[in-house]
């Protein structure tokens, strides 16, 4: 008997698009044929799952010319000299404007496929297929792509919207459990920002998701998706309630781009800054202590870090916040949490409470 697979929808007038989940999809042509009308296809992805499931993905793409680029993996080559790669394959292979890019791959892969088509011939068609659990549950929806810099996360990219998600839910068994638990940061950020029955959900059932029971991942999947699709279609580009979505994610750019890209996986990074985010909210008088009791709980359970690394220091911590996308004429914006399942931006917070808290983490031998 076939599993039953689910189908949302991110709605933004005629950009508007489907996210499939389940099993399975990765070969299912028809997917492909619907939202696939040019038959040239590039299919970006990386060393580590090109041998897992590019053969999967070619064989349902038999009746297109396929083209393959194939990108060395992690966090640090997310750059533009790597991301140019693309380009070199493109006009090798002489693409037109009516040709399809596919990213087969995890976040990095997503945003650098998914800009490369915002910029090739200013414009090509974009297919997301997220082999991870983040990106199938946060990076693949949405529109933002882009590259890092050495001075910042995604400083260089554009808002670019695919035309169909393909999260094949059977990816997930060669996925490593850092990897898994690197998913599940992002997942509990859907609960901390505004689905507190969700959060509630995820306390019940974090040993499941550790498990990798089906049933528990479909819905955590199925659940975080409704939650993005619905932020970006209030608010497609960012300009107010989307940057919801960048919970604690001030303090997460500071901690990859002070580590080293590539050092942390973006969700653990991820896990730290919400605590980190929890801990302000409660020096300012917002968030109970009995809440960030829960809030670091669930993190340390989902087996993630609840600290940042404590060889930042609180200076390097606000130099590198100063170049995050979300300062705003000078001032750094940042979501915050005034409960569990209630999540504000704001720049209005005390500058000392905020050094208490980067002060929490530092080294004692600094």
């Amino acid at each position: 008997m076939k599993k039953q697979n689910k189908t949302l929808r991110v709605e933004l007038g005629e950009r508007s698009y489907p996210i499939y989940i389940g099993p399975g999809l990765l070969a299912d042509a028809e997917i492909y044929r619907r939202h696939i009308h040019n038959r040239q296809v590039m299919i970006v992805t990386n060393e580590t799952v090109a041998p897992l499931y590019l053969a999967q993905v070619q064989g349902a793409l038999q009746s297109f010319v396929v083209e393959t680029v194939v990108l060395p993996d992690g966090e640090s080559y997310k750059t533009l000299a790597i991301w140019d790669r693309i380009f070199d394959k493109l006009l090798s292979s002489r693409f037109g404007r009516q040709s399809t890019i596919i990213a087969l791959g995890g976040g990095v892969i997503g945003d650098m496929a998914g800009f490369a088509a915002a910029c090739y011939q200013r414009g090509v068609n974009f297919v997301q297929i997220p082999t991870t659990l983040l990106a199938q549950v946060d990076s693949s929806v949405g529109g933002k792509t882009g590259v890092n810099h050495p001075a910042g996360k995604n400083m260089i990219g554009a808002f670019y919207q695919p035309k169909c998600v393909i999260a094949d839910t059977d990816t997930l068994n060669t996925l490593d459990d850092r990897q898994l638990s690197a998913g599940i940061s992002e997942i509990i950020k859907y609960g901390l920002i505004d689905d507190p029955s969700f959060f509630r959900w995820l306390e019940a059932n974090m040993d499941a998701l550790l498990e990798r029971d089906p049933t528990a991942l479909t819905f955590a999947i199925e659940r975080s998706c409704q939650d993005k699709a619905r932020v970006v279609a209030a608010d497609e580009l960012e300009a107010g309630s989307r940057a919801l979505l960048n919970l604690g994610h001030t303090f997460v750019h500071a901690i990859e781009a002070g580590l080293g890209y590539g050092e942390w996986l973006h969700g653990e990074a991820v896990a730290a800054g919400m605590c980190m985010a929890a801990d302000l909210s409660r020096r300012i008088g917002w968030l109970s202590a009995e809440e960030q009791e829960r809030i670091v709980t669930l993190i340390k359970r989902a087996r993630l870090p609840h600290e940042p690394p404590r060889s930042i220091t609180a200076e390097q911590f606000l130099d590198l916040m100063a170049v995050d996308k979300k300062v705003m004429d000078g001032r750094v914006r940042l979501i915050l949490m005034k409960a569990v399942g209630e999540s504000v931006i704001t720049d209005e917070f005390d500058s000392v409470k905020l050094l208490e808290t980067l002060n929490e983490y530092r080294s004692d031998d600094l």
